[in-house]
């Protein structure tokens, strides 16, 4: 049998999702067969279940990204490089069925795992990669990154923001981290010693980054929180500077006036993992799903795990999930 993680409609996740027993699925041509070793619980996959629209006919399953064992390939199903019958692999996207003991997935988007990785690291190897991937790719369309601008970026002391400062590093760009309490800094100031790190509970914050900036232009901002945050980092911005939003953690929406983008030119830009998938060609993707796992071999130590449960546990997963403080990801073992 095969349990998996499903909700019929939408709401706060601890009280709408549940685990139902299903047989074990096989696959057909172009398809694969997982044995699922551990998934995380991104915050993204919460949202969607949160906010799904409408009551379904059908028990709607839940989850984009899982790592695990390949068990069978369907009949004349062409794999890519380094995909195995018993190998380890990670699947993104697999769209509302991850989360679950065994998968049924396309072919195509199922990655060899590196021997060097863990299976802690291999379950987030795709998704905050390849966002970080894509964020990098927006800061570097301004014509001052990497040059004299500067990038500084809140919520630094995520999953996504601490790839974001290890490639930036890699990468010998200047950048300010932006986190919320001076707990969160001094955490971030031990993992990167040398990157200017701000916390906003203080008043005054904004000049700590102009201090920091020391004359250079803020160019770009990174932002997946909103609301009155971003307000401060379009001050923060530069002529011609750029904010992008990828997040929505804020429950206030942001309000600025026409005037401070008039003036200033400013360009904001919504940018989401869901948006790539639509909009990358498929030689960009595989060319980015290839950084990802650059970036994860690089950087393995800042693939952190805030707790590891098993589905039994699913409760206190999700709250773990969304818990303020969080370092790292939390994890579920499905066996």
């Amino acid at each position: 049998m095969n349990r998996r993680v499903v909700h019929t409609r939408g709401g706060p996740p601890a009280g709408v999702l549940t685990v139902i027993e299903e047989p074990e699925p096989t696959p057909g041509p172009g398809q694969v067969l997982i044995r699922i070793t551990a998934f995380p619980v991104h915050p993204g996959d919460l949202q969607a279940v949160e906010a799904y629209p409408e009551e379904a006919a059908k028990p709607v399953p839940a989850g984009v990204e899982a790592t695990g064992v390949l068990e069978a390939i369907g009949p004349g199903t062409h794999v890519a490089p380094g995909v195995t019958v018993g190998g380890r692999v990670t699947v993104f996207p697999q769209p509302g069925a991850a989360w679950s003991q065994w998968i049924v997935t396309d072919a195509g988007a199922v990655v060899a795992v590196p021997d060097e990785l863990s299976d802690e690291v291999a379950a987030q190897m795709l998704v905050n990669p390849l966002t970080t991937v894509m964020l990098r790719r927006e800061a570097q369309e301004h014509p001052a990154f990497g040059y004299d601008g500067l990038l500084v970026q809140t919520a630094a002391g995520s999953s996504v923001g601490r790839l974001l400062t290890g490639v930036s590093l890699m990468h010998n760009l200047a950048l300010v981290d932006i986190v919320r309490s001076d707990r969160g800094a001094a955490e971030l100031r031990k993992r990167f010693p040398g990157v200017p790190v701000v916390a906003t509970e203080h008043p005054g914050w904004e000049d700590e980054i102009r201090r920091a900036a020391d004359g250079r232009p803020v160019s770009v901002a990174l932002d997946p929180i909103g609301g009155k945050l971003t307000e401060s980092l379009l001050d923060l911005l530069a002529p011609g500077g750029k904010l992008v939003s990828y997040g929505q953690i804020a429950d206030e929406p942001i309000s600025v006036h026409a005037s401070t983008l008039l003036h200033k030119s400013l360009t904001l830009r919504g940018k989401s993992i869901g948006r790539w998938l639509s909009e990358a060609s498929a030689e960009r993707r595989a060319s980015d799903v290839a950084t990802a796992k650059v970036i994860a071999l690089a950087l393995k130590d800042q693939f952190d795990v805030a707790a590891t449960y098993g589905l039994d546990e699913l409760g206190n997963a999700l709250e773990h999930a969304v818990r303020p403080g969080k370092i790292g990801t939390v994890l579920v073992r499905p066996w």
